[in-house]
């Protein structure tokens, strides 16, 4: 059950608050002071809502006493809905803290409807905004655990999108299967692979990375395959392909979609037989090798127009893992800044929304060399929005900005990517040292200084 805080000199304002509350199954409890409401907000977590007065003192309409005990409440908890309780001679202060981030006013006396309305919305909100929190908790605790037991080749991401991608990865790393990893350039799809390599059986072993379309497509198949001496002009000794280079271990072909069909034929026998054939040669050749492959192409699409075999896909996408692109995981946009940033550099306070607003068609290649060039441009340590290079303009989102307040995952990195010091942390999220202070104590974060 929610429970409200009343904090009011009138016990008859309280008992009326408290009745009208009870009759609607919300549980309350009420102050005369100040003193005594702070005293409840300290020891009692499960209050939900607190509303106040503004005026404590008989020979006092500023609202100046209501505006001291909001700011206590809110250096107590930052997040806390107050709502207040005004008489016509302190509406503009009320309406003043309401623009700070008062939760709303009314006046005295109410109308029970729209203040029961009132407290049921704010009731409501807070309850999400308590699931929320205990799912970002959850999520934290799932990635730390990933993190102790995988080795992670040092991803960065905090969104909820990664974090299954991520794990169904280190789920399957241990087996054999063949794995094709789609999504758009530059978004991650070689840094699953390595993940996938890394914490397999494997990972003793070769890794061969190879982007198919780097490869001549006269000498793809001998690339791929090997090929015997003198089988084509340039073939002047024998020559072990990378697959067969590739045996007891991994092998990572990106832009699969690129292979040649005669290649295609060939990988699938591989595949299906574990056996190959250098070119020129009729010797066949055992290889034990597992293939990962990647795509930025629709392969179901590529199909349907000849440039891809069936039967290969399906061989191939044993198991899929589908990368979303940046503007699809927002979340990780400021972490990774912070981590290519490192501790010298900081963001200033212009720079946090539009960069996280900023749709990164280019997505995490993209941002890393819009950050290392920003770095090497930018007048000092504190980048500007202007270092970056970007058009802000052109994104629709950048009106309405989606980074407000810091979570604890983006604090936490902050803290860690500038070693614990406080200042450097609060200079990266574009927040003074006092800010990022009762932001550390709202989320119990340890500080070093």
């Amino acid at each position: 059950m929610s429970k409200v805080l009343v904090i009011d000199d009138n016990s008859a304002v309280c008992e009326a608050i408290r009745h009208l509350l009870a009759l609607n199954d919300i549980d309350s409890i009420y102050a005369l002071t100040p003193q005594a409401g702070l005293k409840y907000l300290r020891e009692d977590e499960d209050i939900d809502l607190v509303i106040q007065d503004m005026n404590f003192s008989e020979d006092t309409t500023s609202g100046c006493e209501g505006e001291l005990l909001y700011r206590s409440i809110r250096s107590l908890q930052a997040d806390i809905p107050v709502m207040l309780m005004t008489s016509w001679t302190q509406v503009e202060a009320a309406v003043a803290l309401v623009k700070g981030g008062a939760a709303d006013y009314f006046s005295k006396p109410w109308d029970n409807n729209k203040l029961l309305l009132s407290v049921k919305n704010f009731l409501e909100l807070r309850e999400l905004q308590r699931e929320k929190q205990k799912k970002e908790q959850a999520l934290m605790d799932s990635r730390m655990g990933l993190q102790k037991k995988y080795d992670l080749c040092g991803l960065v991401y905090f969104s909820e999108s990664m974090h299954r991608l991520v794990d169904i990865a280190t789920r399957i790393a241990a087996s054999s299967a063949s794995v094709i990893i789609s999504g758009p350039n530059g978004s991650g799809k070689k840094k699953i692979a390595e993940i996938i390599q890394k914490n397999s059986r494997r990972n003793k072993q070769a890794f061969i990375r190879v982007n198919i379309a780097a490869l001549p497509r006269e000498s793809m198949e001998a690339e791929l395959f090997g090929a015997e001496l003198g089988t084509f002009p340039d073939a002047n000794k024998n020559r072990v392909g990378l697959l067969e280079r590739a045996h007891a271990g991994t092998v990572f072909l990106d832009e699969i979609d690129k292979l040649s069909l005669e290649a295609q034929v060939k990988l699938l026998n591989l595949l299906q037989t574990g056996e190959l054939e250098r070119q020129g040669s009729n010797e066949i050749v055992k290889v034990d090798v597992r293939v990962i492959s990647a795509t930025n192409a629709d392969l179901k699409q590529v199909i349907e127009a000849g440039g891809f075999r069936e039967d290969l896909f399906y061989r191939l996408n044993v198991i899929e893992l589908e990368l979303p692109a940046l503007k699809q995981r927002r979340e990780d946009i400021l972490p990774l800044i912070f981590h290519f940033l490192g501790s010298v550099y900081s963001l200033a306070p212009d720079a946090p929304k539009a960069l996280q607003n900023y749709d990164w068609p280019g997505n995490v290649s993209e941002l890393e060399n819009c950050v290392e060039r920003a770095k090497l441009l930018a007048a000092d340590k504190e980048l500007h929005i202007s270092d970056f290079s970007i058009d802000v303009r052109k994104n629709k989102r950048a009106a309405s900005p989606v980074f407000v307040e810091p979570s604890k995952d983006i604090i936490e990195a902050a803290l860690e990517l500038s070693g614990g010091v406080v200042s450097v942390a609060a200079r990266q999220l574009g927040l003074s040292r006092q800010a990022l202070y009762r932001r550390m104590e709202r989320y119990d974060l340890h500080k070093n200084n």
